[in-house]
């Protein structure tokens, strides 16, 4: 598949939640993996406003424990706040223009391996949702198209999200990542019980949630707690002999 292919694949995604079994928490996550694939970064996060001062990150649904460190420092201080404030893209020409901006949040970057964090908003006239923020390693900042892009499918996935929204008038959007925010904790600890029980990977383990979510045609939260509640063990694929859970 090209580049162009997949980047039109990736927009008809983003598009597809009006739909009955809409789960917000596998369109975000599955967001920031199409961010991973098209883009030049590392690592990729979705921020979502949620009653209270600070934002709250809903994907990815597996963070690494270095990533996840980051994720908390950037509901405090850091480009996703500053691009959901302003609604305006948070581009920072280098880990010292970074550092001087957001001294807590930078630190715990480097920390965790990064160079440096753009963030961008998401957003639809009036209505901003939060933020997409993007993590690197390289020296360089990210490239204009590159940025344009991710913009693009911030506003894309701030659509689809909001079109979820007019099909379930009983719901608000506040209430979807409420229950997204609590999906999360049942599907971590999920991902934990499976991990020991089969003696394999925590990426492994989330990957056969989302497969059985998939396959049932139900919320992986479903599944989640059908794992945590009544010894449910999704079917696991493990990799062949010489390969990584990763690849």
């Amino acid at each position: 598949m090209s580049r162009e292919q997949h980047i039109a694949r990736t927009f008809v995604e983003l598009a597809d939640t009006l739909v009955e079994d809409f789960d917000v928490i596998d369109f975000l996550h599955q967001m920031t993996v199409r961010c991973q694939e098209l883009l030049d970064v590392t690592d990729a996060a979705v921020f979502l406003a949620h009653p209270g001062p600070h934002l709250h990150s809903p994907a990815p649904c597996d963070p690494s424990p270095a990533l996840q460190g980051v994720l908390e420092a950037a509901r405090h201080e850091g480009p996703a706040v500053d691009a959901h404030q302003s609604a305006l893209p948070v581009t920072p020409s280098s880990p010292a223009d970074s550092a001087a901006r957001w001294p807590q949040f930078t630190r715990q970057l480097q920390h965790a391996g990064y160079t440096l964090a753009i963030a961008l908003p998401m957003r639809l006239r009036q209505s901003i949702l939060g933020s997409l923020l993007l993590l690197r390693t390289g020296e360089l900042p990210l490239n204009a198209d590159d940025i344009a892009l991710a913009q693009a499918l911030a506003d894309a996935a701030t659509i689809g999200l909001l079109q979820a929204r007019t099909i379930r008038q009983q719901h608000t959007v506040t209430e979807q990542l409420h229950t997204a925010l609590q999906s999360r904790i049942a599907i971590e600890q999920a991902k934990g019980v499976l991990a020991a029980r089969n003696n394999i990977t925590l990426n492994q383990a989330f990957d056969a949630l989302r497969h059985h979510a998939r396959r049932r045609r139900i919320l992986l939260s479903t599944v989640a707690r059908e794992v945590i509640d009544s010894g449910f063990t999704p079917a696991v694929t493990r990799p062949k002999p010489g390969t990584s859970d990763s690849e």
